[in-house]
């Protein structure tokens, strides 16, 4: 008789197969001049990976030759991690195909990979976010960490704890995962080792600490961080909180030590900023923000800072959404998530360029 944990690896095995059938022609990647426009002086040869659906949070690998990243497609209600080269050849759907999954990785040495899923509390998509309350995030409680091979095959459960586990990545020497939990009843930021060992607290303030990346030589975090401040303020994150909800319309970028301490605020831009990460060199800091829009949510474009919070520049200038981007390991190449060149309504494409200095 097969060992359990193998016979699931066989039958999650099975199932991705069966579909991605319908995704083993992707087609092929564009380059144009028309997918930059004439203000982001730093982009050079766009060229787009993805196209169709909702696609989000494309993170390089460590020899800077595949990406991973999170996809809604097909005949699927909700993401899903899947793989590709850079040029957006051979795209493979690596998760389980069952709830919901964010915020995958690929281990320093590509031997694995991480990401996030709530398959194991449903099989089913989790319920959408109740929009009646404004724009909320849901932080679904199902969600833990797992890791897998590259094909998806020997998924392993790294954290156990009820609540939301989700939101990490890796360090560069592979040791040291880093990533947001509710764990203590307020969403905070947490490192532990590559096999969930030896868990440490990071952040401690009251509010949501999200998205950390560490900088290259492994000695910072970046992250996004929202510090309720008033009584009004500090109820209605609670209120929220306890319906798994955060209101993410006022986020600012910070850094701090790998361990924790030397905590500083980056940006004070009073708006939606997000999904930073280090630039290779690990002097400034890349991300996303709504600053300047007005009316919802509004538009997202790139910008950077050095680690002094000095030194903001806008990078991308497209109407829309422009978010998670991240440098290749050289600092050559941007990857980022954009609704550029999109064909329905609210389809974001996975696009890389060049980087100009």
């Amino acid at each position: 008789m097969k060992p359990p944990r193998l016979l699931l690896n066989l039958l999650l095995l099975a199932g991705q197969m069966a579909l991605q059938m319908a995704w083993a022609q992707a087609a092929p990647p564009t380059a144009s001049s028309s997918l930059a426009t004439p203000e982001e002086k730093h982009l050079r040869n766009v060229r787009q990976l993805t196209f169709g659906g909702s696609n989000a949070e494309a993170y390089f690998s460590a020899d800077g030759k595949r990406l991973i990243f999170q996809s809604t497609r097909g005949d699927l209600q909700c993401d899903q991690i899947f793989t590709m080269n850079i040029d957006g050849t051979d795209q493979k759907m690596v998760s389980t195909g069952k709830g919901r999954t964010t915020c995958s990785y690929i281990f320093p040495h590509n031997e694995k990979i991480l990401y996030s899923s709530t398959h194991l509390a449903d099989a089913a998509c989790p319920p959408r976010p109740d929009y009646s309350k404004g724009y909320v995030w849901a932080v679904y409680p199902g969600f833990d960490i797992f890791t897998a091979n590259l094909d998806g095959s020997d998924l392993k459960q790294l954290t156990t704890t009820p609540g939301y586990d989700a939101e990490a990545t890796i360090s560069e020497d592979g040791k040291k995962i880093v990533f947001t939990s509710l764990r203590n009843g307020d969403l905070d930021i947490y490192s532990m080792d590559t096999d969930g060992k030896h868990v440490k607290q990071l952040t401690h303030e009251l509010g949501y600490d999200g998205g950390p990346f560490f900088s290259k030589d492994r000695k910072w975090i970046v992250y996004r961080a929202y510090h309720p401040k008033t009584d009004q303020e500090i109820a209605e994150y609670k209120e929220l909180l306890k319906q798994n909800l955060i209101r993410p319309t006022t986020l600012e970028i910070w850094i701090m030590k790998a361990n924790g301490g030397g905590k500083r605020q980056l940006t004070n831009l009073n708006a939606a900023s997000f999904a930073p990460s280090f630039f290779p060199d690990g002097k400034r800091v890349i991300f996303a923000t709504n600053l300047g829009s007005t009316g919802g949510m509004g538009n997202f474009e790139l910008y950077t800072i050095n680690v002094d919070g000095t030194g903001l520049e806008r990078i991308t200038f497209s109407d829309g959404f422009d978010g998670f981007p991240m440098f290749s390991p050289d600092g050559r190449q941007l990857v980022w998530i954009s609704h550029r060149n999109g064909k329905a309504q609210r389809e974001t494409n996975v696009f890389i360029a060049d980087w100009v200095p």
